[in-house]
């Protein structure tokens, strides 16, 4: 799950590349380092619960 969760991360910031998203704060194409700021944000807090709660 985790690798298909990455490759998909991936995948986003190519086709972002290619063609802007067109959502708040990714219009241009230099905003594509932002999807993987956002994504390691959400897998730190996922990682950090894990361990609080399991």
């Amino acid at each position: 799950m985790t690798k298909l969760l990455a490759l998909l991360l991936i995948l986003g910031m190519v086709i972002h590349i290619i063609k802007p998203l067109g959502l708040p704060g990714l219009r241009r194409r230099m905003d594509f380092w932002k999807i993987a700021l956002v994504a390691f944000a959400i897998w730190s807090v996922a990682l950090i619960a894990r361990e609080f709660v399991g």
